[in-house]
């Protein structure tokens, strides 16, 4: 039996694998699904939004969809490409345009009437930043390892000295690519005193004690729903290098984990978090980062369906389930 009514919006890219799991499952439930990337604004979506004393109206409408702004179930914000302008402007008019757009369909994307974010846009924006995310994990009694974060070399080469061995992790995952068009990362790596120099000034970089660690846990927050999974393998610092190397193993929340997952959250307004911990051989928790937006779609299946059906029953029912 149809289970219609008002659909939820999912905003992001086509190339999304993690929101295709949850889109996949909203069909099998027969929950109505409009897919939007803001990117395609205005060359392939267009909209009109009203505003007055009696509240807001207008529509959305994409290539093969449209949506009552009045009436969105809720909205799934994954990763939508960045705003474009027509390549036909000059720099300063499409600089212009995508403010515009940023500030016109982004803000109602984000102010739609009764629905139900996973996460608000704006939310997600706030938990992005790294030195807010340190100051609120300390604050909610997580173990946070000493980090500095600096453009002077000589405090940077001091504090590697003392806290040493340390790492350098990037601030934010910004895209990045080489002269053919090619994406690259920017990985987290080992790093010592000698090799802190001038280049430092340029910008502001993250260093921090590494955790002699027996292995990584990825924590999945939805709501409530927590799924832990011990990550093994890994034979450097940043486990992203090594997928083909990995094994995974759900293990139990320990309590205080629970109750400080659950404060973070909440000190955020987020509904979804990745938290990533490291592991010592006493069993502390230590905690590294809680992406608002964390990727968990390349967990075995046995895994990630428990996390794709938290995440489906919060969307379909307009709040956490």
């Amino acid at each position: 039996m149809a289970v219609g009514g008002p659909p939820v919006l999912v905003v992001t890219r086509l190339d999304d694998a993690t929101a295709d799991e949850v889109i996949t499952e909203l069909n099998r439930r027969r929950v109505p699904v409009v897919r939007l990337d803001p990117g395609d604004f205005p060359r392939e979506v267009t909209l009109f939004g009203t505003f007055d004393s009696t509240g807001t109206g207008g529509t959305l409408a994409t290539a093969s969809r449209s949506v009552d702004l009045g009436n969105v179930r809720s909205v799934y914000w994954r990763r939508p490409t960045p705003y474009t302008a027509d390549l036909a402007m000059d720099a300063q008019t499409g600089r212009w345009a995508v403010g515009e757009a940023r500030y016109g369909l982004g803000g109602i994307l984000a102010t739609l009437p009764g629905a139900h974010y996973l996460n608000h846009p704006w939310r997600n924006r706030d938990a992005e930043y790294k030195p807010a995310q340190l100051a609120t994990a300390a604050a909610c009694g997580f173990t946070v390892p000493p980090t500095l974060i600096t453009n002077v070399p000589d405090r940077a080469r001091a504090f590697a000295a003392e806290h040493g061995p340390v790492i350098y992790k990037p601030l934010r995952e910004t895209e990045y690519i080489d002269g053919t068009g090619r994406a690259l990362t920017v990985w987290i790596e080992d790093v010592i005193p000698e090799q802190i120099d001038d280049r430092l000034r340029h910008t502001a970089h993250l260093f921090q004690q590494r955790v002699s660690k027996s292995a990584d846990i990825r924590l999945t927050a939805v709501g409530d729903h927590l799924t832990a999974v011990r990550i093994d393998g890994s034979p450097g610092v940043d486990w992203r290098r090594h997928y083909d190397r990995l094994t995974y193993t759900p293990v139990p929340v320990p309590p205080a984990i629970v109750k400080g997952v659950r404060t973070y959250l909440d000190a955020f307004g987020l509904t979804f978090g990745a938290f990533d911990f490291g592991l010592d051989r006493e069993g502390v928790w230590h905690w590294y980062e809680c992406n608002p937006n964390g990727q968990w779609a390349w967990f075995p299946g046995h895994i990630t369906a428990p996390i794709k059906h938290a995440i489906a029953d919060c969307l379909q029912h307009g709040a956490l389930a």
